[in-house]
């Protein structure tokens, strides 16, 4: 298997939803061709990470194109915010409360929607422009971090609401669109960068960089650690560290995920393909298990690899047959809830929840 070229040398890198408790059948009514959630069991040590009689809880059906799923914890709970692409918003959903805007403009702060922006199909036959957001993440003073996939930057939202673009560029040429992110505990930040931002994608106009990377932020300077040049269909999208920060996972293109080795200056090194699944976003939980947006072979699920690379089991989302068809995609997962067991999985126009039997790891402060 390839995996792409590390750079280590310093030139620079709704209204109010009720929630709809579902298990090993989904609460709709059943069609030919309909896929029912359920727990995915490939090995016996998946029971002690999710029960095979877990529940899945509705909590949103109608967004655009949802991703980006940030837990901000506050008091004994907290809150869930993430990304609706198509909209440009974020959103904020907290238990017993009305879904609320966290932020508006939040992915494109310009007036031009004609110009920019990729259309895609996601998870259906509805074509969807990406105008707003896309990962979110918080650096270890608690700030949001977002992924302004259209302002074609990385933005921080200071504690006054004030916005700082900490990155828009590498080398003199503009982002395509920044696509998903992680800060580090020391402060660096990783993202990835994809053409999403680009009216027409890869053959757009505006695009100044002919491949599609990812790169570290510290200190005011953007390193390229890794690129898609040469195989384009390896394209980098999700990016998430290990508990213990050592490595730093990437999923490339549809159906790989690699892991790089973190080296103490915060850039990467020996890249090696971890697992043969992931296409999307990806969290690891407190024992270092991976969870994995993936959409292959027609399924969305979110699979569950151990530290080894041992494929442990997936949880599949459902798939409905009836017209018009919901739009449910795996596109990215956060843990949350008060004790970080509630698993948050954004799947394009659905949000669901999942209580898990381990923690997971929460951005923005040490574990």
């Amino acid at each position: 298997m390839r995996s792409w070229s590390v750079l280590t040398n310093s030139r620079l890198c709704l209204g109010t939803l009720a929630a709809v408790v579902v298990a090993a059948t989904f609460m709709f009514a059943q069609a030919p061709g309909d896929m029912p959630f359920k727990i995915v069991r490939l090995d016996p040590a998946l029971d002690s990470i999710v029960a095979p009689d877990a529940k899945l809880e509705v909590l949103g059906d109608t967004f655009g194109l949802a991703e980006g799923p940030v837990w901000i914890r506050e008091g004994q709970d907290g809150y869930l915010i993430f990304s609706d692409v198509a909209a440009n918003r974020i959103y904020r959903w907290q238990r017993g409360k009305p879904l609320s805007i966290y932020m508006d403009r939040a992915g494109y702060t310009g007036k031009d929607n004609l110009n920019v922006g990729q259309q895609t199909v996601a998870g259906g036959r509805i074509a969807i422009l990406l105008i707003g957001p896309n990962g979110l993440t918080l650096d270890p003073q608690g700030r949001l971090v977002i992924c302004a996939m259209t302002d074609r930057n990385i933005a921080r939202i200071e504690k006054d609401g004030t916005r700082t673009v900490l990155a828009d560029r590498y080398e003199g040429k503009r982002f395509s669109g920044p696509n998903d992110i992680i800060a580090k505990s020391d402060g660096a930040i990783y993202f990835t960068d994809s053409v999403g931002g680009l009216r027409g994608g890869d053959d757009s106009p505006q695009r100044e960089l002919s491949y599609n990377g990812f790169y570290l932020v510290k200190d005011g300077k953007v390193t390229l650690l890794g690129s898609d040049a040469g195989h384009p269909t390896d394209f980098p999208n999700g990016i998430g560290l290990s508990p213990d920060e050592k490595y730093l996972y990437v999923t490339a293109g549809f159906g790989k995920t690699f892991r790089y080795d973190v080296l103490p200056d915060d850039t990467v090194a020996n890249g090696k393909l971890f697992v043969e699944t992931g296409n999307d976003g990806l969290k690891v939980d407190r024992q270092g298990n991976l969870y994995s947006s993936n959409n292959a072979r027609g399924v969305a699920e979110i699979s569950i690899t151990a530290p080894s690379g041992k494929r442990l089991g997936a949880i599949q989302m459902p798939k409905i047959a009836a017209e018009p068809s919901p739009r449910i995609c795996a596109t990215n997962v956060a843990f949350g809830d008060g004790d970080g067991k509630g698993l948050y999985i954004t799947a394009c126009s659905g949000l669901f929840h999942l209580r898990l039997n381990v923690a997971g790891i929460l951005p923005g402060r040490p574990s």
